[in-house]
């Protein structure tokens, strides 16, 4: 009997005790005790932020710098999450990534967006630019607005236009100095009909590849050479599988930065005015961090010296230009008169050949 009884009494006060404890957050008068990371999971809006290139390139470094700004203005309530070197998406698939919702933000070449918006091959038009200043006064101008414009019944909302660098061309098969080095070679290029245009009035063949297969596509031997910038050039190591550099600035390379229009719309105003302004700043910094980054990767490619390196003379630039006007009157079919107009206004400015259009 004294043993049942001891038992009873054992169980009674293990459930007294479990009710107890079960119960006693309703009568403590003390603050409660929060998980932190569930908190901030709760109130925080994440951006995921898809590119193809390395971090140290100027594209990435300045998501780097938009990220981190982002962070300080909204006391990490708004989270920019970077995801570089086609971790998520290679070049060929973001912007189709993008207008599905599945990332919020990217930062293309103007070739790939051209994908979609035909108007953005305007920017890969050879011998546009003289100069990184005449690049600003398109990003600024005229140009700049009717590209962005033409973005948003496509599902996507323009923030800004990031630079990297003019383009130089690259090859395994000897200098490129006259239009017939480039006779039936073949070159890797980004989706565009303007730069496939490009190569075919200079006598050579082309293929579109994606950035993260480019080197190798040159070490395999797929393609002869390329055109990109120093920056591009130098952190992919191309030099290592590209044996001739001639240093051209015949065209652009450059990013619009890009957001899923169906996400901006669901931010709130003062999300959107806080990253339209941590983009205004970052885009000041990288655009002409990209000038100091090529100057300085150039510097290095010099001193690395795996390279043979010929600069256009004025003569052979000449050569180059006009053997390419025709491409102008091609892309005419492809890109609006309103924006064609605008390259020709530049263009006359600083008085460069203008064929009789007519």
């Amino acid at each position: 009997m004294r043993t049942f009884i001891g038992i009873t009494m054992f169980l009674l006060i293990g459930l007294l005790t479990a009710v107890g404890f079960g119960f006693s957050w309703q009568f403590n008068s003390g603050p409660l005790v929060n998980d932190d990371e569930q908190i901030g999971l709760g109130r925080q809006t994440v951006i995921r932020f898809s590119f193809s290139v390395a971090e140290n390139t100027p594209k990435g470094l300045a998501a780097q710098k938009f990220a981190q700004l982002v962070k300080e203005k909204t006391n990490d309530t708004l989270k920019v999450e970077l995801f570089p070197n086609s971790t998520l998406y290679n070049e060929t698939e973001e912007v189709a990534a993008l207008q599905g919702g599945s990332i919020q933000m990217i930062a293309p070449s103007f070739s790939n967006i051209s994908e979609v918006v035909p108007e953005w091959m305007a920017m890969d038009l050879p011998f546009v630019f003289q100069n990184d200043e005449d690049v600003a006064k398109a990003f600024q101008g005229k140009i700049g607005n009717i590209l962005m414009r033409k973005l948003e019944p496509k599902g996507i909302v323009g923030l800004g236009f990031w630079a990297n660098g003019f383009k130089q061309m690259t090859s395994n098969r000897g200098t490129l100095a006259h239009l017939e080095d480039f006779r039936d070679l073949k070159f890797r290029i980004l989706p565009s009909k303007v730069i496939e245009s490009q190569f075919r009035h200079l006598n050579a063949k082309s293929v579109p590849i994606p950035f993260n297969q480019v080197y190798r596509s040159m070490e395999s031997g797929l393609v002869d050479g390329g055109e990109n910038t120093i920056s591009n050039i130098y952190s992919k190591k191309m030099y290592q599988v590209q044996k001739y550099l001639t240093i051209s600035n015949h065209a652009y390379l450059g990013y619009g930065v890009l957001m899923n229009k169906v996400f901006w719309e669901k931010l709130s105003a003062d999300q959107q005015k806080t990253i339209n302004e941590a983009m205004q700043e970052t885009t000041i910094w990288a655009n002409q961090n990209a000038i100091e980054i090529n100057r300085k990767q150039w510097n290095e490619l010099q001193k690395i010296g795996q390279m043979n390196v010929h600069i256009l003379t004025n003569e052979e630039q000449d050569e180059w230009q006009q053997a390419l006007e025709p491409v102008y009157e091609e892309a005419r079919s492809y890109i609006s008169k309103e924006l064609m107009d605008a390259v020709y206004e530049l263009r006359r400015e600083y008085e460069y050949y203008e064929p009789d259009r007519t």
